[in-house]
């Protein structure tokens, strides 16, 4: 099978997100790295993308640049990573968009519900994929959590508990660090801190896996060192459309955390949970039972489950590889066969939706309000 050209916009040399978006992409034979504008100091840039590869005529200076190379050639780039500031996803997802390109944006896809709107309506008048990378819901693990709630093995969902809570941040004296420093920054991260970069993926995956969207929430916030504008630490309680209740507590000062991004879900006849940390293992109890684990990769999962497996029972299923999932889901959606679970533009309104009713909810003492999109209401 021809392998599909890929560009990428950010994630240079020393990101924290660009070298999983490069080994997922090219994990599976599927995409090669055409294409990049992958730093703000423009020859940075260019030599680092030579470094990996690429050719000189397509290391771009900018993603303006790119954007003009690309669409003047016969062999441009099938998708466009967006691995860029919170506050420049917008532009240069919508851009691309209008120009014919299939975009991988990551989260939060934009800084408003405007916009995220109209994403929405440019990836369907154009027929183009838009994804975010929600990246977590592709672990094996988790699409077995899934695929037993679809199919009525832990009942009707009552309850989902979930966080995303680390210690990253919690260093006072770190604040000026610019890594640290723009996601507590409304010009860089937009309205919210905390739960916009860390918490959103904890609401994604709570309706992921439950088959339900957010309908309306609670929230408190709370900035606890005081040099921050936007809120490192944040509680949000939520209902699901189906009526479930959720749990959410997101947070980078919880020192002595390390990824703490785990969800537990409670049904009618059974409960389950999973922890990033532990990918491998989902912790299984069926009313009046015994605890099971089931351990990726064992027999008796679901085809889906199986189909996210890349390596044999027993061995880590890595970030890399769960990002790589994305990517193959990515290349079908290209290629014109839709694959179930992989998270779109609208996933993304969803998501923008939900931080700008939470910052409301935050400020009015957690009063509750409807976190649905007004398209969606």
């Amino acid at each position: 099978m021809t392998r599909l050209n890929w560009g990428m916009i950010g994630g240079g040399e020393g990101s924290q997100i660009g070298p999983a978006h490069r080994l997922g992409a090219q994990a599976d034979g599927n995409f090669v790295l055409a294409a990049g504008a992958l730093d703000h100091d423009a020859d940075k840039g260019r030599d680092y993308a030579q470094r990996l590869g690429v050719a000189a005529d397509r290391a771009y200076g900018d993603w303006r640049e790119m954007l003009a190379g690309e669409s003047a050639r016969a062999d441009r780039v099938d998708l466009v990573t967006v691995a860029t500031p919170n506050s420049t996803h917008f532009e240069i997802t919508k851009a691309f968009l209008e120009a014919g390109f299939n975009v991988l944006c990551e989260k939060p896809m934009t800084m408003t519900v405007e916009e995220g709107e109209e994403i929405v309506k440019i990836a369907a008048k154009t027929g183009k994929t838009c994804a975010v990378n929600y990246c977590y819901s592709a672990y094996p693990m988790v699409r077995e959590m899934r695929e037993m709630v679809r199919t009525g093995q832990v009942g009707k969902v009552r309850l989902v508990v979930t966080n995303f809570s680390h210690g990253h941040h919690g260093d006072a004296t770190d604040a000026e660090n610019p890594r640290v420093r723009w996601r507590y920054d409304p010009a860089m991260a937009g309205v919210s801190g905390q739960f916009a970069d860390c918490g959103i993926h904890a609401m994604h995956m709570a309706s992921f896996i439950s088959g339900s969207q957010v309908r309306e929430l609670s929230a408190d916030f709370a900035s606890t060192i005081s040099s921050r504008e936007l809120e490192d630490d944040a509680m949000v309680n939520f209902r699901l459309e189906s009526g479930t209740v959720g749990r959410l507590w997101t947070s980078s000062v919880a020192i002595g955390r390390q990824h703490g991004f785990d969800i537990q879900v409670f049904g009618e006849t059974g409960g389950m949970r999973w922890r990033s940390e532990e990918p491998n293992q989902v912790y299984y109890t069926p009313v009046g039972g015994r605890t099971q684990i089931m351990e990726k990769g064992e027999g008796g999962l679901s085809d889906e489950a199986g189909r996210m497996s890349r390596v044999s029972i027993a061995h880590p299923e890595g970030f890399p590889l769960a990002v790589a999932n994305i990517y193959v889901d990515l290349a079908a959606s290209i290629r014109g066969e839709l694959r179930d679970g992989l998270p779109t533009a609208e996933d993304g309104l969803r998501s923008m939706a939900a931080v700008h009713q939470a910052v409301l909810s935050a400020k009015d003492k957690g009063a509750w309000v409807d976190a649905r999109p007004p398209m969606y209401r």
